[in-house]
């Protein structure tokens, strides 16, 4: 699977990113997508979802009101925009695919990209 995730980088608390999650030989369209993310010593934790038609986002409790997942079918991408940015925060970023009709629950994110480092700086 090719999912190529970028837009990490340093912030300081309270800032904002984006981030991007572009498929190459991978087509988005009918996956439901997703980003995670991990901190050293812990499992990766599912961010925020979203269905295959774009609707409907999950967000976890940690991150409503400050993140928002879109994607653009057309583009063949998915993005996370981060607002209000806080040290927690701190982790490497993840896309994920899902064809399962429990894209809500991270168990079934079976394709992965690579991860894009974001540092918030307290």
């Amino acid at each position: 699977v090719q999912l190529q995730a970028c837009g990490g980088g340093l912030v300081q608390a309270g800032g904002s990113l984006g981030l991007s999650c572009v498929g190459s030989k991978f087509t988005v369209r009918p996956y439901h997508m997703a980003w995670f993310r991990q901190t050293p010593g812990q499992e990766r934790a599912l961010v925020a979802a979203i269905n295959r038609s774009g609707g409907r986002p999950y967000y976890a409790d940690s991150v409503k009101g400050r993140f928002t997942i879109s994607r653009d079918n057309a583009k063949n991408a998915v993005y996370l925009q981060m607002n209000g940015l806080k040290f927690e925060d701190t982790a490497v970023y993840y896309c994920a695919a899902s064809q399962n009709v429990n894209w809500q629950m991270a168990v079934y994110y079976n394709r992965w990209g690579q991860g894009t480092q974001v540092t918030v700086s307290s």
